[in-house]
């Protein structure tokens, strides 16, 4: 485990086949020493170090099972107090990378369905707080880099258990959303502030907090856990196993927020205010607890949806929000505007448009530009979106 003043060169060796055990590794240290780990029963391996830079890592070619043939040697860059991956490739004699297009498709299709739940966890949240407001905020994409970076800051640095320190993660983050409505937004709204400026205001909180996690975190990648993920492949599909945790994880929880909408009495009254705020104050509903109720659980899909997309994608940066703040905006839109489960339905078609796009051909470069085509050409047929309720205009 890296400390302040040592670093870690960690990998697994794993074929098509499965892993690689009792396989002899030398690392070169950018002095001119070396050492030698082994493979464990997992495939796993890693080594503490001292020295900060290029590691050259080789696979003693002399230990590997006769039927399996590498490349053999891969640079790792290591810097004190952090986990450097070197991951060499080894496969069997007879492996073949072409895959039948089923194959591919079954793959896509499945990274689709699980970037539109991640996705979905996220864009349910923005799409309350506009159904409540009326207030489309920028800053909801930082809530999501935010759950990843407390994430970081509890597991990683903190050393909480990984199911702890998400529990946490959520509970902070929902936490941030109530008195983020409680100090700015519930204000500002009984001050009369046009939609118009307090758009402007999400905009300069999502800058704010971009340069916050930037200056605290810093410019780098960082990770929620130290080590490499376990892969399981069921069929053609092959995931990490983090990657299935977290598809299970927000098909439940969004199986709750949507009980709850339907079911309780909360939620119907969220759905009243969204429909009407001052027919729902007249009936008694109030409408201020219930606005600030959506931003406290918005922010802690937003947080959770942080946290699994730091596992899933081995990582989170200062500007992942931004990254995918458009993504978000889309699904809301495609499924229409204020509706928790068209972006439930928006943010499933967009996930699934987006890995689905190079399979039919469209370069990996366009992908996201294609799930914007979509949704202009859905839109010109259908402006209030997929679920959303037409509105007589004039």
């Amino acid at each position: 485990m890296p400390t302040p003043e040592s670093g870690c060169i960690a990998g697994t060796l794993r074929t098509e086949e499965g892993v690689l055990a009792d396989v002899d590794i030398e690392l070169t240290s950018p002095s001119g020493a070396e050492e030698t780990v082994t493979t464990s029963d997992t495939g796993k391996w890693n080594l503490s170090v001292t020295e900060e830079g290029p590691w050259q890592v080789t696979i003693v070619e002399d230990t590997l099972p006769d039927d399996v043939e590498t490349e053999g040697k891969v640079t790792a860059r290591v810097r004190l107090g952090a986990t450097a991956a070197a991951l060499i490739e080894v496969r069997t004699t007879n492996y073949s990378s072409e895959r039948s297009f089923a194959e591919y498709l079954a793959q896509s299709s499945a990274n689709g369905l699980r970037l539109g739940l991640l996705l979905a966890l996220a864009s349910v949240g923005l799409s309350l707080i506009y159904g409540t407001t009326k207030l489309s905020n920028f800053a909801h994409a930082e809530q999501v880099t935010l759950g990843g970076m407390l994430a970081y800051g509890l597991v990683n640095v903190g050393g909480l258990n990984l199911w702890v320190g998400a529990a946490l993660t959520v509970l902070i983050c929902a936490m941030t959303g109530w008195t983020q409505d409680r100090v700015i937004w519930q204000p500002l709204r009984r001050r009369g502030l046009g939609l118009t400026q307090m758009m402007i205001v999400t905009i300069g909180l999502s800058l704010a907090l971009q340069y916050c996690f930037q200056y605290f975190v810093g410019a780098a990648t960082v990770r929620v856990v130290r080590e490499n993920p376990a892969v399981t492949e069921i069929g053609p599909i092959t995931m990490t196993q983090q990657s299935f945790a977290a598809m299970a994880i927000s098909v439940i929880v969004l199986a709750v927020v949507g009980f709850a909408l339907l079911r309780t009495r909360i939620g119907r009254a969220t759905r009243a205010v969204a429909d009407n705020p001052a027919l729902a104050a007249a009936s008694g509903i109030d409408v201020d607890k219930v606005i600030r109720l959506v931003w406290t659980v918005s922010a802690g899909l937003a947080g959770l949806a942080g946290v699994m997309y730091a596992l899933v994608t081995n990582g989170i940066k200062w500007d992942s929000g931004m990254q995918i703040l458009l993504l978000l905006f889309a699904a809301v839109t495609l499924g229409g505007l204020g509706t928790a489960f068209g972006a439930l339905v928006g943010s499933l078609v967009i996930g699934l448009v987006v890995e689905l796009a190079p399979v039919v051909g469209i370069p990996g470069d366009f992908k996201y530009a294609t799930a914007m085509l979509i949704l202009i050409l859905l839109l010109l047929v259908r402006p209030q979106g997929l679920l959303g309720k037409a509105e007589r205009v004039g």
